[in-house]
Order: C-alpha cells, then sequence, then structure tokens
C-alpha cells in the first residue's frame, strides 16, 4: 500500500513511511519508489528522504515532468517545511541555523559541521510549542539549501537535536521516542508542466510523543 497524498498525469505526492528507504538501497529489499512502481510504472525519483524520516515524496510520472522538476530543484524553487520535535526548550520563537556541512568520511553517513571545507548550509526554524513536562520543543523547519542530512545536523549543532535520532544526539535524546521525529509535512512549488502554483500538504501529529 501506499499513500497517495497528490496525484496528476504528470507528478505524484506520496507520504513515505518512516523505516522506509526512498529508493533502492544496501540496507533492505524494500523501498518507496518499487512500491510506486508496482502502481504507476512510470515513476521516476526526483529526490529523497532519509529512510527515518517520513513525509512528502515526489515522484515524476514522464522525462519531461522529471527534467522540470529537476531544474527547480536545482534551482532552490521547490520549498519544503518539515515538522520536527526536538530535545530541550528552545528560546527563541525563530531563527537561522548557518553551520557549514561536509561528509564525515570515516564514520559515513554521517555529516559533520567544518568551518574550514564545509558547505554553506542555512535553515529557517519557527518554534511552535514549548513542552514543558518532557522537555521537548516543536518546531517548523525550513530548509533554505539541501545538504545530506542537513536538519539532523542543524538542529544537532545548536543543541537541540531531533528526538529519535540515533545518529546525532546528546543525553540519549535518541531513547525518548520510537522513531526519528521528523516529517517532511508540505512541498510548494509551480507544478513542471503547466506552472501553476502548487502547496501539497501531509500533516503530522507525532502520534507516540510520550
Amino acid at each position: 500500500m501506499i499513500d497517495i497524498i497528490y496525484q496528476d498525469e504528470h507528478l505524484i505526492a506520496v507520504n513515505k513511511p518512516t523505516g522506509v528507504l526512498s529508493v533502492p538501497g544496501l540496507v533492505s529489499d524494500d523501498n518507496l519508489l518499487d512500491r510506486v512502481l508496482k502502481q504507476f510504472p512510470n515513476s521516476r525519483t526526483v529526490h529523497r528522504l532519509d529512510m527515518s524520516t517520513s513525509g512528502l515524496l515526489l515522484f515524476a510520472q514522464s522525462y519531461p515532468a522529471q527534467k522540470a522538476l529537476n531544474q527547480l530543484f536545482a534551482r532552490g524553487a521547490i520549498k519544503k517545511r518539515y515538522k520536527a520535535l526536538v530535545a530541550g526548550i528552545v528560546q527563541a520563537d525563530a531563527g537561522e541555523i548557518c553551520l557549514p556541512l561536509i561528509a564525515d568520511w570515516p564514520n559515513r553517513p554521517r555529516q559533520k559541521i567544518d568551518w574550514q571545507t564545509g558547505k554553506t548550509s542555512h535553515t529557517f526554524f519557527r518554534t511552535l510549542k514549548r513542552c514543558e513536562h518532557s522537555q521537548s520543543t516543536l518546531l517548523d523547519l525550513f530548509p533554505i539549501t539541501g545538504r545530506s542530512h542537513q536538519l539532523r545536523v542543524h538542529c544537532w549543532g545548536i543543541g537541540h537535536p531531533i528526538l529519535g535520532d540515533h545518529l546525532y544526539n546528546m543525553d540519549e535524546s535518541h531513547l525518548q521516542t520510537s522513531r526519528l521525529m521528523l516529517h517532511a509535512e508540505q512541498i510548494s512549488l509551480h507544478h513542471p508542466i503547466t506552472a501553476v502554483p502548487l502547496t501539497i500538504n501531509c500533516p503530522e501529529e507525532f502520534a507516540d510523543i510520550r
């Protein structure tokens, strides 16, 4: 089964479950692309989500749509919003995280902050709710750049790792929830064929918050 959030003849948007690869990989035979291909055999990938991240994933339904979507991603013309539950109480109501990132090659797939050779990486955040009883904060995250693991490393880098993150954690934050609390909730773009503005939403309430 696939959870289709949006569909037309040129593209579909699917809600990827946590724990499922976006495309075929070494750690599992199961992946969302293969699931989608069974129902939509013309599907083509245009971007990915980490295995532990849930939420919106787009699949082009033709070569022209794939080419146009790739160009939109390359220009930064596709805007994404994520929801994250992070450890600790974030004091700021909003802000920008600017921490340069690069692959931590001896510890792949980890990324690291490197002020000398790291690539420029920007994330805006907005505080939605502070949970004093669980000492956690619910955030909206808006990636401006698209580095690997960017949101996860940026939250960790400011001292508020995403709960359930087994790669980037502190004070056992990875043990506080049963999943990585990161969800791709909204994608906004101009349609790759018609150029009509399109916003796709897939809310996540993180029902297993303890």
